[in-house]
């Protein structure tokens, strides 16, 4: 398996590190990523960041948590061990809402947090990026954009030049162990 290569700025405002992803994403570069010690607004539009698919994965996941409650329910009590309660008839779907929403929940839940770490491909161990010597400062007062060499774009001498252009300080290439 190839090495990870990452190109990594500083920039020392907010607003600089959105003017720079926003510059980057309209050099057409698509595997990079901004560091900042706090949200930015405006910084996901400015890196082109496409809405997240989490939404529909907690929701196919509630949806077949729900169906699965009430089939095994309805299976439960009309086909495999019907049993006439108080005159009920075997398929008393209002008796089945709190099983049903209970599992909904917990397939929901489940789809959270598993297409997170999907998503996000986690558990990632190391980064390259956790090398730059002043990375530390990016849960402080630094802002740190981050590409790497994954992108189709990625060419160390013209992305260097481009994060120079931009304004990037301290820039530095970054190696995976």
């Amino acid at each position: 398996m190839a090495k990870l290569k990452v190109l990594v700025a500083e920039f020392d405002t907010p607003a600089e590190i959105v003017e720079a992803a926003g510059k980057v994403a309209d050099a057409g570069y698509r595997d990079f990523d901004a560091h900042t010690p706090f949200p930015i607004h405006g910084l996901d539009r400015a890196m082109k960041v496409p809405s997240s698919k989490l939404g529909w994965i907690v929701f196919a996941h509630g949806l077949a948590g729900g169906l699965f409650a009430f089939w095994l329910q309805w299976w439960t009590s009309a086909v495999d061990y019907p049993l006439i309660i108080g005159g009920k008839p075997y398929f008393a779907y209002q008796a089945f809402v709190p099983i049903t929403f209970a599992l909904t929940i917990l397939f929901s839940a489940f789809g959270s947090v598993f297409g997170m770490l999907f998503l996000n491909r986690l558990p990632r161990w190391h980064h390259p990026v956790l090398a730059h010597p002043e990375f530390r400062r990016s849960t402080d007062d630094r802002f740190f954009l981050s590409i790497e060499s994954t992108d189709p774009k990625f060419d160390a001498n013209k992305t260097r030049s481009l994060l120079e252009q931009i304004g990037g300080k301290h820039i530095a290439l970054l190696e995976s162990p």
